[in-house]
């Protein structure tokens, strides 16, 4: 029986297919890794070159930096070399490595020497390995070359080793995640002949870097460093290999390292140490900061300094957290308590032994709380004493509070006085504490110590026997002394601490209504433009910043709406491109393009970015703090749903719209097809009938001149019919473009009604009609033939809906600024609710099913009459039937010619 160990995890089987999809669409990496210079990187990875390119491989160099190496330079030839970047920089031409280029090319692989250089000051990226990182992105393979003594990992073992301090480092996740690497060894002897031969420098360097680096006993450490490290690599290519396979073994128990930094600048240190930690236990560490209230008052450049461990940390593929605590040591064992951390790391304290004593010491009480955590303790290496690499743990001081401090001690010392033969001295200490503890909350800790220490003092020279001197004759004096100051320093260490903590629940709190605030607004908006300008404008208060919204259209990023000022030029909107286009930060503060004036954000959701937020920093400083960090985040994400919903709400619209148009386009073929169909076969028989009658020889089979008089008339009647329906779609169809344009004359109702009724001379003779117009009609301005076609759709509809023999009434009213018509049938009416939707385009009433018609009769109506400044309406009768009724405003010519 297979025993289940055996059996892979579903969710590790899960996660790893989605990681190999994932790493399907990227380029492959192989490092060329060497101990130092002049080992043979290049020259291994030009070889190797030309051996896929001989395979067909499509092979370019981006960039191969030979050193003068004749033996180099000769394996350049065959392969293609693609131009290089030139960028001016304080009037000197540089030379890099166009990743555009590389990207519009699309080879199946390129050449990229020296991972770890820096790029110069303009190009898209401050390193070459992000470079790098792009190109692999893009589906591009790359071959590239480094040394042990860059990664970032290695940088204090190397500096121990060797003495020099390596500037140019690469994290070491890019060994980590890379798909080959190459060992390119070569013995020490061999390597310091080559360097005397000038094979490795020019001349002139030669020695100097004989003597500073290339001793044989720093080689050698830095050739073992390499070997291990590739040797590593080998072992875990081996357990990942047997995990994937479910191969059983031996495996060792998980660790969980935590490595906790502070604004000390031995923070990179740690976290390097964690680093090898992690890769000697094959851990997954993470990287802590605690903020406590009194860091509220952490300068500036301590908190750009804790930003970038923290980045360094992640880079260094740490799970990097920043939370916050009132005690330093709490918050530590807590969080290692919820993730089930192992091992913690801390950096040996730089305090003195006294204040430790006096205040404690944070790694003392991690150690007593840790339990059966290990605690690793690491010191630092440099050799600048510590006081001086403190760079202003407080900010600057405000004397000003401390001279309020004292103020109050001498104001209470007064008030003694007068009040002291009145008072025991005993009870003027009370006083004093009422001054500690009103510098503790108003003026800081700083300020309440002081008064502290000066109300003992003063207490002591003005009241105490004898008085005017420091001297005590009352040995129980002493104890009061002593209470007094104890009391002191508790009440205004305590009170300043609650006032940070007052301070820090108030900046959170601030900062979640923020984001309440402008989460109910978007979810308010109804439009686009509504919620870019809520997005604008809370942005801008919240950061004191000012920002832009881009937003793609028609495949390219447009400015949508920005602070009042802010415009970008075509350089900030391609940085705005690359950040939408890879959905990273880019710009100003970032790793991408930080030349750039403003930091754009992508704004993603789910269904990935729907643009960009711009933000432009304030005040010269470009880094974001962490609070900054995570509340500009939730910013944009807010924003990214927000916008995403009115996209949503909008195709939904469109779609529905869509759907309708589809409906309502059936419905009208439909009826236009029966109410066509209808006259049509009338007009048609009545032709035949008559075509038949005149081609008969038989004199039987000829109609009489009566019945081709009532033939005829019925063929007009019908054409009529069709007429007015034809003109119906038409007037529909300009209402619906605005296209209706009113031709204004004065128009004689009675003639404009009589033309009508002569025309519906046929159809009214099953419906007796009762006129009720007035012969003083004044004269109506009006467009005659759009006014006709609504009274005959109002007969027509009154016919249509009455039963035969039922009476229909006509009637015109004068009222004071205008004429209202109105046609009265005793049909069968509508309930109350149908009134209104009658007027609705294509609506046909459920009450009256076996009738036919368009529904666009009563819609046209409406539309004209409204093209006139007038209004229309259905009534219901008292006894029975609807009322239409309809007004026209009374203009006189005057005010026509003015029209």
């Amino acid at each position: 029986m297979t025993s289940d160990y055996s059996r892979p995890d579903p969710d590790e089987l899960l996660a790893r297919i989605q990681a190999e999809e994932a790493n399907a669409k990227r380029g492959k990496l192989k490092i060329f890794l060497g101990y130092v210079a002049g080992v043979g990187k290049t020259y291994a990875m030009l070889e190797a070159a030309h051996q896929r390119h001989e395979e067909g491989v499509d092979v370019v160099i981006g960039y191969a930096e030979t050193h003068g190496r004749k033996e180099t330079e000769s394996l350049l030839p065959g392969l293609e070399v693609l131009p290089h970047r030139q960028i001016e920089y304080r009037g000197t031409t540089l030379t890099e490595m166009d990743i555009d280029a590389v990207i519009a090319r699309h080879p199946q692989l390129v050449l990229v020497d020296e991972l770890a250089h820096t790029n110069a000051p303009g190009s898209r990226h401050p390193k070459r390995y992000q470079d790098v990182e792009e190109i692999l992105a893009a589906g591009i393979d790359v071959y590239s070359t480094v040394n042990i003594q860059h990664l970032e990992s290695l940088s204090d073992v190397v500096q121990q080793i060797t003495g020099v301090v390596v500037r140019e480092k690469i994290p070491d996740r890019l060994v980590d995640e890379a798909d080959e690497i190459e060992l390119i060894d070569l013995p020490t002897d061999e390597l310091l002949k080559r360097l005397r031969d000038g094979k490795v420098y020019i001349s002139d360097q030669a020695m100097r870097a004989l003597e500073k680096f290339f001793r044989k006993g720093n080689l050698t450490a830095l050739r073992e460093l390499s070997m291990r490290r590739a040797a590593d690599r080998v072992d875990n290519q081996m357990l990942n290999y047997m995990q994937n396979k479910s191969i059983p073994g031996p495996w060792p128990a998980a660790d969980r390292i935590l490595v906790c930094i502070s604004s000390h600048p031995m923070g990179e240190r740690l976290i390097r140490s964690g680093r090898r930690l992690a890769d000697d236990l094959n851990a997954e560490w993470y990287v802590l900061f605690v903020e406590t209230p009194q860091h509220l008052h952490m300068p500036l450049v301590n908190r750009i300094r804790v930003q970038r461990f923290l980045a360094l940390a992640e880079e260094s593929g740490a799970k990097a957290a920043s939370i916050y605590g009132d005690s330093v040591a709490e918050s530590v064992i807590h969080f290692s308590r919820e993730r089930n951390i192992t091992k913690i790391v801390v950096g040996k304290p730089f305090r003195p032994r006294w204040y430790e004593i006096l205040r404690g010491s944070v790694i003392d009480q991690i150690i007593r709380d840790s339990g059966s955590i290990d605690v690793h303790i690491v010191s630092d290496i440099s050799t600048t004493p510590p006081a001086a690499r403190k760079i202003g743990e407080r900010p600057q001081k405000h004397f000003w509070r401390y001279g309020i401090s004292l103020f109050l001690v001498m104001l209470v010392t007064l008030f003694g006085i007068f009040v002291d033969q009145f008072l025991e001295p005993s009870n003027l200490v009370m006083v004093y504490l009422l001054a500690v503890v009103i510098s503790a909350v108003y003026l800081g800790r700083g300020p309440a110590i002081i008064t502290s220490i000066l109300s003992v003092l003063a207490f002591d020279f003005f009241f105490i026997n004898p008085i005017f001197t420091f001297t005590v004759y009352d040995t129980q004096y002493i104890l009061t002394f002593v209470g007094l100051l104890v009391v002191g320093l508790i009440i205004s260490n305590s009170a300043a601490l609650l006032r940070d903590q007052v301070t820090a629940m108030r900046n959170k709190e601030n900062q979640t209504q923020s984001l309440f605030s402008l989460s109910r607004e978007l979810t308010g908006a109804l439009s686009l433009n509504e919620v870019l300008e809520i997005a604008i404008q809370s942005t801008t208060t919240i950061l004191n910043r000012e920002s832009i919204i881009l937003l793609p259209e028609y495949g390219v990023l447009e400015t949508k709406h920005a602070s009042q000022g802010l415009i970008v030029d075509a350089n900030e909107i391609a940085v705005a491109e690359w950040s939408f286009k890879h959905a990273k930060p880019a710009g100003c503060g970032t790793d991408t393009l930080p030349a750039a004036t403003i930091r754009f954000i992508p704004l993603i959701t789910a269904h990935g970015p729907v643009g960009v937020l711009g933000i432009k920093p304030g005040g010269g400083v470009s880094i974001l703090t962490n609070d900054q960090r995570m509340l500009l985040d939730g910013l944009a994400n807010l924003i990214a749903q927000a916008i995403e919903r009115v996209n949503l709400v909008s195709a939904a619209t469109q779609s529905e719209t869509l759907r309708n148009t589809e409906k309502i386009q059936s419905a009208l073929l439909n009826s236009i097809s029966h109410e066509l169909r209808t006259p049509l076969a009338s007009i048609t028989g009545v032709l035949t009938s008559l075509g038949e009658s005149e081609k008969s020889h038989q004199t039987s089979r000829k109609l009489d001149p009566n019945t081709r008089v009532e033939l005829l008339d019925s063929a007009t009647d019908q054409a009529r019919q069709l007429n007015r329906l034809v003109e119906n779609l038409l007037n529909m169809t300009r209402l619906e473009a605005g296209g209706v344009h009113l031709n204004l004359e004065p128009c004689d109702l009675q003639d404009l009604i009589g033309s009508v009724l002569q025309q519906f001379a046929t159809r009214l003779k099953e419906h007796p009609l009762h006129l009720e117009v007035p012969n003083d009609l004044p004269i109506v301005v009006c467009d005659a033939m759009l006014i006709a076609q609504v009274i005959t759709n109002l007969l027509d509809n009154a016919c249509k809906y009455s039963p035969s023999g039922s009476s229909i009434v006509l009637g015109v009213q004068v009222q004071e600024k205008t004429i209202e018509i109105f046609i009265r049938d005793s049909g069968f009416g509508l309930p109350e609710e149908e009134l209104e939707k009658v007027f609705f385009k294509f609506y046909r009433s459920p009450y009256h099913k076996g009738t036919s018609g368009t529904g666009l009769g009563l819609s046209i109506c409406k539309g004209i009459v409204e093209a006139h400044g007038g209004w229309i309406k259905a009534l219901k009768n008292a006894d029975r039937g609807l009322t239409f009724r309809f007004s026209l405003p009374v203009r006189d010519l005057p005010e026509l010619k003015n029209e």
